[in-house]
């Protein structure tokens, strides 16, 4: 098992490795005193793991409640959160009780925000059950919904308290799925980390599926190494810039033309894949203005078809740019593009609104 420490406004551990939900009440009860937990889990997850996860808490001592959600980018709103509050305020939950985020980075996201606000902020766990959850969302304290006008446009930003990553969780994942946390760890590798891109492009598609009997490398093993190596980057970028006001904002590389992506999808395109998108259209932008040191886009889009990752856009730059001046990352008449120099680093670009429609249409 791994564990990789985080000091931000809060100091909190990340555990990472198999077989850890059964003994979530006993990591947990070393950071709370027996209290009341509220998991916050959708009706997806809630099948596959609520049991073992509550069994765990109310063994360690905890008084534990569930409040379930339809699953889906479609929940990711308001009002579920007003629900879980209403729910956490009915059952009479006190500034010393907890919430436990189990999911997707949806979950995480909205259960993060309700704990931010429950009573001015009370302690949350994070335990991501989907790979894009355990390398990216789990960790770094962003929370928060979308607007009808586009996403996360709410939030908060507030540390967990403790993250429990089951990598044993990713086999009940589809392939498409598992996909969403490829593309952030791909991103990973292309903003901070040659290493990491070439670990992705080297175990490929076997991270997904169990090792074959006498296979070398040993790929189980290669998807606990990933999200240790995309947990540490985002670690360091989150201790450094806590407020996403600096470098914090190089994990939005791609992001901003992916959240376009979904908005305009209506979110039948999921994160990751909008994201993978999104990455190819900045990096070829990116190379046909002459803006980067190699060709990053041939190598990523290598990699992502490695993987077999759908990688056209139905959307043109119109649809795209009306949907990309609507993002948080927007500061008047600037928005900030993360661009890739040279895989394994990547710059931030302020650029005037004026010229994002010409930038997106190059790279598609």
């Amino acid at each position: 098992m791994e564990k990789i420490q985080v000091k931000a406004s809060r100091t909190y551990d990340i555990y990472i490795g198999r077989n850890l939900l059964k003994d979530a009440g006993m990591y947990i009860s070393e950071i709370l005193p027996t209290c009341k937990l509220c998991i916050i889990t959708d009706d997806v997850v809630s099948e596959l793991y609520k049991d073992t996860v509550s069994q765990a808490l109310s063994d360690a001592g905890f008084d534990v409640h569930t409040f379930v959600f339809k699953a889906g980018e479609n929940s990711k709103n308001m009002e579920t959160v007003h629900n879980i509050l209403e729910y956490m305020a009915e059952n009479e939950f006190t500034r010393s009780d907890g919430i436990v985020a189990l999911g997707g980075g949806i979950t995480g996201d909205i259960a993060g925000f309700a704990a931010a606000i429950f009573l001015r902020g009370i302690q949350f766990i994070q335990i991501p059950t989907t790979f894009l959850a355990a390398v990216d969302s789990s960790v770094g304290g962003k929370t928060g919904v979308n607007l009808h006008a586009g996403k996360n446009l709410t939030g908060a930003f507030w540390q967990p308290s403790l993250v429990l990553c089951d990598c044993d969780t990713f086999s009940t994942l589809s392939y498409e799925i598992f996909l969403d946390g490829v593309a952030e760890a791909v991103k990973y590798g292309v903003i901070i980390s040659l290493e990491l891109f070439e670990l992705l492009l080297l175990h490929n598609q076997r991270l997904f599926s169990e090792p074959l009997v006498n296979e070398k490398p040993d790929h189980s093993d290669a998807v606990i190494e990933v999200v240790k190596q995309c947990v540490q980057i985002k670690r360091d970028l989150v201790m450094e810039d806590e407020q996403d006001t600096g470098i914090r904002q190089l994990l939005n590389f791609g992001h901003t033309v992916g959240h376009a992506i979904e908005k305009c999808s209506g979110y039948t395109v999921t994160h990751g894949h909008a994201v993978a998108m999104g990455m190819l259209i900045i990096s070829k932008a990116a190379h046909t203005f002459g803006l980067c040191k190699t060709d990053c886009f041939s190598a990523i889009e290598e990699i992502l078809k490695t993987f077999n990752f759908p990688v056209t856009c139905p959307y043109t730059a119109e649809e795209l740019t009306r949907a990309a001046l609507k993002d948080k990352k927007r500061a008047g008449k600037s928005i900030t593009l993360v661009l890739p120099e040279y895989i394994g680093h990547c710059y931030l670009k302020k650029t005037d609104i004026s010229n994002l429609e010409a930038f997106i249409k190059a790279g598609l």
